[in-house]
């Protein structure tokens, strides 16, 4: 297995540094395939032990809420398994991790088929749970030390092209899945056969990436690039490497938890409940008899936010490299603030069309916000463990992705059972997104570059040549 080792995938003089994007890309459409993973939620709730299904659409033995448990642990283990490798990760290069990732997340498909076609739900959390988050983070930060090291002068723009596949993994991986259980049809709702099928297609378009992707020589850098002087940028791009182990005793690195935290937990708050949302804001008896949303029409406008959620890393990230990402934060949380204050406005406006281009725009900064992390830990932190600083930071939206939806369903409910209508029941909820990006902004406002007493030594330093 030498060939995956990261001197066995160092550029030849020559190569052209636009197929790494490509091959990430292909790992994060895979990987971002959990996005959609609500497609198998009813026909998995549906399934009964000792039958083949429950054809009359009877409840089957397992909930929704025990089925909605495979979508929250593989988010866990995610960013669980992102913090404890990342310096793995870095040592080992691309290619190999991106080949782990691939072993993991497509036999975790084969895992959780087993356990469908067992009737052992276990089997199916750790499957796709288990299995699939840890290759969901492995895959997700395999690229994006690589992506930086080749792209000094667009950082931004070269992991937003990578991380915009993640957004949109649900774009492939929800029609997939469904046409496939539809094809094949069957015992179990086709469940097993489309598993099957799903790891077999992924694995080779991620096998693909790891394939392809390269790492630059030492010393490469673009032709006629030279680093911009720190003045240039107010001293946020730094020149110097610092650690992993030494960045967390840094307070950038906690202010930056935080800026994360807080623009993960307002965006996936809100986005595991558009459908129900719209649908109860803009309800028919808000609207008038036959002019509310339907359930189709509000998946219409789940698909649209994906495309906003996509859209955005791409376009944001971007945008970072040109006016910096202090300021692209600054934009997200004050902007994000004035328009969740005015979601509540738009719904007693019964104003349809602005709530849905609101919350295109709230979608695409929290996209924006993963794909321009990277970025801002590389201006801080330097190339040298970027992939394992980002690692640990995404522990930031395993937590997000717990108190997010909790917030969201737990104050819906409440003020439903307190007797507040539906299409109001959301205010206090929008209330508590606004002060958190209130919370995100202060913290993104105390950021400053990072103290010299953290810089690793440079190769030449004195310091170094002692230790020598």
């Amino acid at each position: 297995m030498s060939f995956l080792d990261r001197e066995h995938s160092v550029a030849p003089p020559g190569f052209n540094r636009w197929l790494v994007p490509p091959a990430a890309l292909a790992v994060h459409l895979s990987i971002g395939q959990i996005y959609g993973y609500s497609v198998f939620n009813k026909p998995l709730s549906r399934l009964i032990s000792g039958d083949l299904a429950a054809e009359t659409g009877a409840p089957g033995d397992w909930s929704l809420f025990q089925v909605g448990l495979i979508f929250s642990v593989a988010l866990f283990f995610l960013g669980a398994s992102s913090a404890l490798f990342g310096k793995w990760v870095e040592r080992v290069g691309p290619r190999r991790t991106m080949f782990t990732s691939a072993l993991l997340f497509c036999g975790g498909f084969l895992v959780a088929a087993l356990g469908v076609a067992t009737h052992q739900l276990w089997l199916v959390i750790l499957g796709n749970g288990v299995l699939g988050g840890i290759g969901l983070g492995l895959g997700y930060i395999s690229p994006v030390s690589t992506l930086m090291k080749w792209f000094p002068d667009r950082p931004g723009l070269a992991t937003g092209l990578a991380i915009m596949g993640f957004g949109g993994g649900a774009l492939l991986g929800s029609p997939l899945g469904t046409s496939l259980m539809t094809a094949y049809g069957g015992p179990n709702f086709g469940i097993v056969p489309t598993f099957v099928t799903m790891a077999a297609l992924y694995f080779a378009l991620m096998m693909f990436g790891a394939f392809l992707i390269r790492v630059p020589r030492e010393g490469w850098a673009p032709q006629g690039w030279t680093p911009p002087a720190p003045s240039a940028s107010h001293g946020m791009i730094s020149t110097h490497n610092v650690t992993v182990e030494q960045a967390m005793r840094t307070p950038q690195f906690w202010l930056l938890f935080v800026v994360l935290f807080c623009n993960v937990t307002a965006g996936i708050g809100v986005l595991g409940q558009a459908s129900v949302m719209i649908q109860e804001m803009f309800s028919d008896r808000v609207l008038g008899a036959g002019n509310g949303v339907t359930a189709t029409a509000a998946a219409g406008f789940v698909g649209l936010l994906s495309l906003f959620n996509m859209g955005g890393r791409l376009f944001w990230s971007s945008t970072s490299d040109r006016i910096g990402r202090k300021p692209t934060y600054m934009i997200f949380f004050a902007l994000g603030t004035v328009l969740y204050f005015l979601i509540p406005v738009f719904g007693r406006m019964a104003s349809l069309a602005l709530f849905v281009l609101a919350f295109g725009v709230i979608m695409s900064m929290y996209g924006g916000g993963f794909a321009t992390i990277p970025a801002y830990l590389r201006d801080l932190f330097g190339t040298l463990n970027v992939g394992a600083i980002h690692g640990r930071l995404l522990l930031a939206w395993s937590a997000a992705a717990i108190v997010g939806p909790s917030l969201v369903n737990g104050f819906r409910d409440r003020q439903i059972a307190s007797g507040v209508p539906a299409a109001q029941a959301y205010s206090t909820v929008m209330w508590i997104m606004a002060a958190l990006l209130v919370v995100g902004f202060v913290a993104n406002l105390l950021v400053r570059p990072v103290a010299a007493r953290y810089h690793a030594p440079r190769p030449a330093d004195p310091l170094t040549a002692a230790d020598d």
